[in-house]
Protein backbone atom coordinates (compact mmCIF):
# COMPACT_ATOMS: atom_id res chain seq x y z
CA UNK A 1 0.00 0.00 0.00
CA UNK A 2 2.76 2.47 0.92
CA UNK A 3 4.65 1.81 -2.31
CA UNK A 4 1.45 2.33 -4.32
CA UNK A 5 0.72 5.52 -2.42
CA UNK A 6 4.24 6.83 -3.07
CA UNK A 7 3.95 5.94 -6.77
CA UNK A 8 0.74 7.97 -7.01
CA UNK A 9 1.91 10.93 -4.90
CA UNK A 10 5.45 11.57 -6.13
CA UNK A 11 4.51 12.42 -9.76
CA UNK A 12 2.23 15.14 -8.35
CA UNK A 13 5.11 16.66 -6.38
CA UNK A 14 7.87 16.45 -8.98
CA UNK A 15 9.26 14.93 -12.17
CA UNK A 16 10.78 11.56 -11.30
CA UNK A 17 13.20 9.71 -13.55
CA UNK A 18 14.86 6.38 -12.75
CA UNK A 19 17.97 4.72 -14.18
CA UNK A 20 19.99 1.63 -13.33
CA UNK A 21 23.38 0.18 -14.19
CA UNK A 22 21.93 -3.32 -14.24
CA UNK A 23 18.30 -3.77 -15.39
CA UNK A 24 18.33 -7.39 -14.16
CA UNK A 25 18.35 -7.20 -10.38
CA UNK A 26 19.44 -10.14 -8.24
CA UNK A 27 16.81 -12.68 -7.25
CA UNK A 28 16.40 -14.08 -3.77
CA UNK A 29 16.72 -10.85 -1.80
CA UNK A 30 19.20 -8.00 -1.51
CA UNK A 31 20.00 -5.05 0.73
CA UNK A 32 19.28 -1.74 -1.00
CA UNK A 33 21.27 1.07 0.60
CA UNK A 34 20.27 4.67 -0.11
CA UNK A 35 21.49 8.14 0.79
CA UNK A 36 19.18 10.13 3.07
CA UNK A 37 18.66 13.85 2.46
CA UNK A 38 15.04 14.78 3.17
CA UNK A 39 11.78 13.69 4.76
CA UNK A 40 10.51 13.41 1.19
CA UNK A 41 13.10 10.99 -0.14
CA UNK A 42 11.55 7.76 1.28
CA UNK A 43 8.50 8.39 -0.92
CA UNK A 44 10.73 9.21 -3.90
CA UNK A 45 12.75 6.02 -3.42
CA UNK A 46 9.65 3.83 -2.93
CA UNK A 47 8.07 5.26 -6.09
CA UNK A 48 11.26 4.63 -8.06
CA UNK A 49 11.63 1.06 -6.80
CA UNK A 50 8.00 0.28 -7.59
CA UNK A 51 8.67 1.28 -11.20
CA UNK A 52 11.26 -1.49 -11.19
CA UNK A 53 8.86 -4.00 -9.67
CA UNK A 54 10.31 -3.80 -6.14
CA UNK A 55 8.24 -3.23 -3.01
CA UNK A 56 10.84 -3.46 -0.25
CA UNK A 57 10.80 -3.99 3.47
CA UNK A 58 12.08 -0.73 4.97
CA UNK A 59 14.01 -0.15 8.20
CA UNK A 60 12.43 2.92 9.84
CA UNK A 61 12.83 4.92 13.03
CA UNK A 62 10.67 3.27 15.70
CA UNK A 63 9.04 6.62 16.51
CA UNK A 64 7.02 6.41 13.28
CA UNK A 65 4.99 3.59 14.82
CA UNK A 66 3.56 6.13 17.28
CA UNK A 67 1.94 8.14 14.47
CA UNK A 68 -1.79 7.31 14.29
CA UNK A 69 -2.69 5.00 11.38
CA UNK A 70 0.86 5.12 10.01
CA UNK A 71 2.09 2.62 12.60
CA UNK A 72 -0.53 0.09 11.55
CA UNK A 73 0.35 0.58 7.90
CA UNK A 74 4.05 0.07 8.60
CA UNK A 75 3.33 -3.15 10.49
CA UNK A 76 1.04 -4.41 7.72
CA UNK A 77 3.76 -3.78 5.13
CA UNK A 78 6.27 -5.74 7.20
CA UNK A 79 8.49 -2.73 7.82
CA UNK A 80 11.06 -3.03 10.60
CA UNK A 81 11.29 -0.55 13.52
CA UNK A 82 14.79 0.57 14.48
CA UNK A 83 15.03 1.28 18.22
CA UNK A 84 18.42 2.95 18.19
CA UNK A 85 20.12 3.43 21.55
CA UNK A 86 17.98 0.83 23.35
CA UNK A 87 18.47 -2.76 24.45
CA UNK A 88 16.26 -3.81 21.53
CA UNK A 89 18.35 -2.12 18.82
CA UNK A 90 19.72 -5.44 17.51
CA UNK A 91 16.20 -6.74 16.86
CA UNK A 92 15.98 -4.66 13.68
CA UNK A 93 18.86 -6.53 12.03
CA UNK A 94 17.40 -9.88 13.11
CA UNK A 95 14.00 -9.04 11.58
CA UNK A 96 15.58 -7.62 8.44
CA UNK A 97 17.76 -10.71 8.02
CA UNK A 98 14.65 -12.89 8.24
CA UNK A 99 13.02 -10.83 5.47
CA UNK A 100 16.13 -11.22 3.29
CA UNK A 101 16.19 -14.98 3.82
CA UNK A 102 12.53 -15.02 2.73
CA UNK A 103 13.61 -13.47 -0.57
CA UNK A 104 12.56 -9.87 0.11
CA UNK A 105 14.47 -6.71 -0.75
CA UNK A 106 15.30 -4.62 2.32
CA UNK A 107 15.81 -0.85 2.07
CA UNK A 108 18.25 0.70 4.54
CA UNK A 109 19.56 4.26 4.87
CA UNK A 110 23.32 4.02 5.25
CA UNK A 111 23.71 7.26 7.19
CA UNK A 112 20.99 6.26 9.65
CA UNK A 113 19.64 9.82 9.81
CA UNK A 114 19.12 12.96 7.74
CA UNK A 115 22.42 14.87 7.93
CA UNK A 116 22.02 18.57 8.66
CA UNK A 117 22.46 20.84 5.67
CA UNK A 118 21.69 24.58 5.70
CA UNK A 119 20.19 24.84 2.21
CA UNK A 120 18.14 22.80 -0.26
CA UNK A 121 21.12 21.64 -2.32
CA UNK A 122 22.19 18.02 -2.57
CA UNK A 123 25.50 16.85 -1.09
CA UNK A 124 27.45 13.57 -0.98
CA UNK A 125 26.47 11.01 1.67
CA UNK A 126 28.14 11.41 5.03
CA UNK A 127 29.61 8.62 7.19
CA UNK A 128 27.75 5.30 7.10
CA UNK A 129 26.77 3.15 10.02
CA UNK A 130 27.89 -0.48 9.94
CA UNK A 131 24.38 -1.97 10.00
CA UNK A 132 23.82 -2.29 6.22
CA UNK A 133 27.16 -4.02 5.69
CA UNK A 134 26.62 -6.37 8.62
CA UNK A 135 23.13 -7.19 7.41
CA UNK A 136 24.21 -8.04 3.85
CA UNK A 137 27.08 -10.16 5.15
CA UNK A 138 24.95 -12.01 7.72
CA UNK A 139 22.24 -12.88 5.18
CA UNK A 140 24.80 -13.59 2.44
CA UNK A 141 23.00 -11.38 -0.10
CA UNK A 142 24.20 -8.66 -2.48
CA UNK A 143 24.11 -4.97 -1.65
CA UNK A 144 22.55 -2.62 -4.21
CA UNK A 145 23.68 1.01 -3.95
CA UNK A 146 20.97 3.59 -4.57
CA UNK A 147 21.53 7.29 -5.08
CA UNK A 148 18.71 9.82 -5.10
CA UNK A 149 18.84 13.54 -5.82
CA UNK A 150 16.27 16.32 -5.78
CA UNK A 151 14.12 15.38 -2.80
CA UNK A 152 15.43 18.37 -0.87
CA UNK A 153 13.67 20.55 -3.42
CA UNK A 154 10.40 19.17 -1.98
CA UNK A 155 11.19 19.37 1.74
CA UNK A 156 14.24 20.74 3.56
CA UNK A 157 15.13 23.24 6.25
CA UNK A 158 12.91 24.36 9.12
CA UNK A 159 9.41 23.04 9.73
CA UNK A 160 7.85 26.10 8.09
CA UNK A 161 10.11 25.78 5.05
CA UNK A 162 9.31 22.09 4.74
CA UNK A 163 5.59 22.77 4.81
CA UNK A 164 5.97 25.56 2.26
CA UNK A 165 8.08 23.33 0.04
CA UNK A 166 5.55 20.51 0.18
CA UNK A 167 2.62 22.82 -0.60
CA UNK A 168 4.35 24.54 -3.52
CA UNK A 169 5.99 21.44 -5.01
CA UNK A 170 3.00 20.62 -7.30
CA UNK A 171 3.45 24.05 -8.88
CA UNK A 172 7.25 23.96 -9.07
CA UNK A 173 7.49 20.23 -9.94
CA UNK A 174 11.20 19.85 -9.13
CA UNK A 175 13.27 17.28 -10.95
CA UNK A 176 13.91 14.08 -9.01
CA UNK A 177 16.23 11.29 -10.04
CA UNK A 178 16.96 7.85 -8.58
CA UNK A 179 19.83 5.69 -9.81
CA UNK A 180 20.53 2.07 -8.84
CA UNK A 181 24.15 1.03 -9.10
CA UNK A 182 25.58 -2.40 -9.82
CA UNK A 183 24.86 -5.03 -7.13
CA UNK A 184 28.00 -6.03 -5.26
CA UNK A 185 29.22 -8.59 -2.78
CA UNK A 186 30.85 -7.07 0.28
CA UNK A 187 34.04 -8.23 1.97
CA UNK A 188 33.62 -9.94 5.33
CA UNK A 189 35.55 -7.23 7.20
CA UNK A 190 32.89 -4.83 8.51
CA UNK A 191 34.99 -1.67 8.24
CA UNK A 192 36.01 -2.41 4.65
CA UNK A 193 32.46 -3.42 3.75
CA UNK A 194 31.01 -0.22 5.23
CA UNK A 195 33.53 1.90 3.35
CA UNK A 196 32.75 0.10 0.08
CA UNK A 197 29.02 0.55 0.65
CA UNK A 198 29.43 4.29 1.20
CA UNK A 199 31.66 4.72 -1.85
CA UNK A 200 29.19 2.79 -4.01
CA UNK A 201 26.19 4.81 -2.80
CA UNK A 202 28.17 8.02 -3.32
CA UNK A 203 28.88 6.97 -6.91
CA UNK A 204 25.19 6.21 -7.47
CA UNK A 205 24.28 9.58 -5.94
CA UNK A 206 26.69 11.40 -8.28
CA UNK A 207 25.02 9.71 -11.24
CA UNK A 208 21.58 10.68 -9.94
CA UNK A 209 22.63 14.29 -9.35
CA UNK A 210 24.23 14.55 -12.79
CA UNK A 211 21.20 13.11 -14.59
CA UNK A 212 18.77 15.23 -12.61
CA UNK A 213 20.54 18.47 -13.61
CA UNK A 214 23.01 17.72 -16.43
CA UNK A 215 24.38 21.27 -16.59
CA UNK A 216 24.92 21.66 -12.81
CA UNK A 217 28.22 21.20 -11.02
CA UNK A 218 28.20 18.23 -8.61
CA UNK A 219 29.69 18.76 -5.10
CA UNK A 220 32.84 16.81 -4.36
Amino acid sequence: MLSRLAAALVPVLGRLTVTTDNPRLPEGGAVIVANHTSLADPAVVLAALRRMGIEPVVLCAAGLWRVPLLGRALTREGYVPVRRGTARAAEALIEAEAALRAGRYVLVYGEGCIPYRPDSADAPPQAFRSGPARLATAADVPLIPLGQAGARRITSGSVSKQLAGLLTAPLRRPRLHVHLGTPLRLPTDTASATDLARRSVTSAWRTAAARRMPSASIPV
